[in-house]
């Protein structure tokens, strides 16, 4: 398959997940000529906008629009092309009919692989909703009984990226992504999230932890990198 062909998704709970926790490996496949879409569930304009709330005569269009800039903007950056669903925040609320779009996205994009949350995290619910919620799509674009006019999908593997407090939320890392070759771009779009700027320096310190990490189990001098973990087992004809 041509690379310009190739397609993958990402599942992001708020606008600025995506950035903060695969703003790399988004960055390295769309520099290899995957096409890359984000969906972006919600906006995070009530829990994760306090800079934002603290302007005087912020409302809460306001937030979105201002959330939904910094995001276009990360995305752009990274190579992307993202979309707003705007389904609520803290509490987010995930009915039939945000599943079966997902579903038809899947069916669209038929994507070599998902990115999303990991499916535990005591601080924030949206995430493994999120995370739920990219899973059952999936399900639904496999059913030959969803939409039987449209072709189903096959099984393109889901990975978690690496939540924000790893321990408490029960997850470990089966792959280590060098990302050092785009990191710079992953910084960029980590900045233009004015929104959080408490996390800049805090992800970035990730990014390094994680390359330490990934050059101690190869042969690669890596600087940069981010964590995954596998939902379904890999395939494959080789261990080598």
């Amino acid at each position: 398959m041509a690379a310009s062909s190739r397609t993958a998704l990402v599942v992001s709970a708020h606008s600025a997940d995506f950035v903060w926790r695969a703003g790399g490996a988004i960055a390295l496949h769309a520099r290899r000529g995957y096409r890359v879409t984000i969906v972006c569930l919600s906006y995070g304009e009530r829990g994760e906008s306090a800079k934002l709330w603290r302007r005087p005569g912020m409302t809460l269009d306001a937030i979105k629009q201002a959330r939904k800039a910094e995001a276009e903007k990360a995305a752009a950056i990274l190579g992307a092309a993202v979309e707003f669903w705007d389904v609520g925040d803290y509490p987010m609320r995930i009915g039939d009919e945000t599943v079966f779009r997902l579903a038809d996205t899947y069916r669209a994009l038929r994507p070599e692989f998902v990115l999303t949350h990991s499916l535990k995290d005591p601080y924030n619910f949206d995430h493994p909703l999120a995370a739920h919620v990219a899973q059952e799509a999936r399900i639904v674009a496999q059913a030959h009984g969803h939409r039987p006019e449209v072709p189903v999908i096959g099984a393109p593997p889901v990975y978690f990226f690496e939540p924000h407090q790893t321990e408490q939320c029960e997850w470990r890392p089966d792959i280590l992504l060098d990302i050092s070759e785009v990191w710079e771009q992953k910084r960029r779009a980590i900045e233009a999230m004015e929104g959080q700027e408490h996390l800049w320096e805090y992800y970035t310190r990730v990014a390094l932890q994680r390359g330490v990490q990934a050059a101690r189990n190869s042969d690669r001098k890596v600087t940069h990198g981010e964590g995954y973990a596998r939902l379904f087992p890999q395939v494959t004809d080789a261990l080598g």
